[in-house]
C-alpha cells in the first residue's frame, strides 16, 4: 500500500526499543533500558527534521531503529504507507534502497581495506544495480557531485581528511538513490570551516535530488541551519516539536530553553540572566515518575512528579510540547529569537 501524495514520507508512531537489562549468576531479566520510550513524528517529503538532544538521550538510537538496524520492540515505522515492521528478510531487502544512513564517525563508517571506488560501488554491487562499467560511471558521477575527483578512486580512507571522508560517506549514501537520509551528527567529528563545507553540500544534494532528512545533531546552531521542523528529545522521550524559527523564538518547553541558555554567547561582555539547567539526565533503566525532566526543572510542582505531560499544541498548530506548566510559564520561557544560536556559515 502507498501513501497519498500529501502523505508524509516517513511516519514513526510510538515507536519504542528497549535493551533488557540482565544480572545475578544466571542472567536473569533485571530491567530495561529504555533508549526509546514512545516516540512519534512524520516527516514530509524534501523536508528535514532536526532531532535535538543531550549525549544518551536516545537519538541516535532511534535513527537506528528507524534505518532497521536496530529492531524496535514496539511501535510502527511507516514508510510510504509500508510499515517497515511488518516486513524482514528478503521483504525488506529492496525497501532499504530508499532508505540510508550517514554515520557520525567519517573514521570508524568506511572499510579502510577498500579503495573509496569499491567503498561507494559497493551499494550498487549488493543491490544488483547495473553492469560493472554503468555501475563505475555512476561512482565517478557521485564523487564528482560530492566535490572528489577520478583521483580518488584508487586511495584508501586513510589518506583523506575528516572532511573527505565524509563526502566519501555522502556519496555511498547516495548510490542507490534514495528518498530518506539518516544523518546522525554528520558533521560533529569535523572542523568548524569544514562542516560548513558538509552542510552546504547535503542542502545543495538536497535540492538537486529532492531528499529528506532525519537530522541527528547536538549542535542547536546546525540544526537550525538545515532544519524545517525541529524534535526536542529528553529520556527517549520528544518533549517539544514545531517549526524551526517558531520553536527557537518561542520555546515551550524549560528543558528546550535550557539547551538554547546552554549556547555561548558570542559577545564575552554579554551575560545571560538565567544559567543553563544543573544536574545529570536520569538513568535510562529506571526514568523518574511523571515528568522525566521534573528532577532538573525549575518550574517543577507536585502533579509533574506523578503526571506525564502529554504533547499539545502549545499557543500554534504544529507547535507542540509536552509540559504541564507550558501556559503559566511561557512569559518566564521568553518571546524574542535566541542570539546566542545563529545559522551556521
Amino acid at each position: 500500500m502507498k501513501a497519498n501524495a500529501d502523505g508524509p514520507l516517513i511516519d514513526v508512531r510510538e515507536l519504542k526499543k528497549y535493551y533488557p537489562l540482565r544480572g545475578g549468576i544466571f542472567g536473569k531479566k533485571i530491567g530495561d533500558v529504555r533508549a526509546v520510550d514512545g516516540v512519534s513524528f512524520a516527516v514530509r517529503a524534501g523536508e528535514t527534521l532536526g532531532l535535538v538532544g543531550e549525549s544518551g538521550c536516545g537519538k541516535s538510537t532511534l535513527g537506528r531503529t528507524v534505518m532497521r538496524l536496530e529492531e524496535p520492540t514496539d511501535g510502527r515505522i511507516l514508510f510510504e504507507g509500508v510499515d517497515l515492521t511488518d516486513v524482514a528478510g528478503a521483504e525488506l531487502f529492496p525497501l532499504r534502497r530508499d532508505v540510508q544512513m550517514i554515520f557520525q564517525d567519517p573514521y570508524s563508517s568506511l572499510n579502510p581495506r577498500m579503495t573509496v571506488g569499491e567503498i561507494v560501488r559497493e551499494p550498487l554491487i549488493v543491490h544488483r544495480v547495473g553492469g560493472r562499467d554503468e555501475q563505475m560511471e555512476k561512482v565517478r558521477a557521485l564523487l564528482d557531485t560530492v566535490g572528489l575527483g577520478d583521483e580518488t578512486l584508487e586511495r584508501y580512507p586513510h589518506e583523506f581528511s575528516g572532511g573527505q571522508r565524509q563526502r566519501i560517506g555522502l556519496a555511498r549514501a547516495l548510490a542507490l538513490d534514495p528518498k530518506l537520509v539518516i544523518a546522525d551528527e554528520p558533521v560533529s567529528a569535523l572542523d568548524v570551516s569544514v562542516q560548513s563545507q558538509v552542510l552546504n553540500l547535503m542542502g545543495r544534494l538536497q535540492q538537486e535530488h529532492g531528499l529528506t532528512y532525519l537530522f541527528i545533531s547536538h549542535d542547536l546552531s546546525v540544526v537550525r541551519h538545515v532544519s524545517d521542523t525541529v524534535a526536542i528529545m529528553y529520556l527517549g522521550r520528544i518533549v517539544e516539536k514545531g517549526p524551526t524559527e517558531r520553536v527557537f523564538a518561542r520555546t515551550g518547553h524549560p528543558y528546550t530553553r535550557a539547551l538554547l541558555d546552554a549556547v555561548p554567547l558570542p559577545d564575552p561582555r554579554r551575560r545571560r540572566a538565567a544559567a543553563p539547567v544543573k544536574g545529570e539526565s536520569p538513568s535510562a533503566v529506571s526514568p523518574p515518575p511523571g515528568c522525566s525532566f521534573h528532577p532538573r526543572c525549575p518550574f517543577a510542582v507536585e502533579a509533574c512528579t506523578q503526571i506525564v505531560p502529554p504533547l499539545e499544541q502549545f499557543e500554534q498548530v504544529g507547535h507542540i510540547s509536552a509540559c504541564l506548566r507550558k501556559e503559566e510559564i511561557k512569559e518566564q520561557l521568553g518571546h524574542g529569537a535566541v542570539t546566542g544560536v545563529q545559522p551556521a556559515g
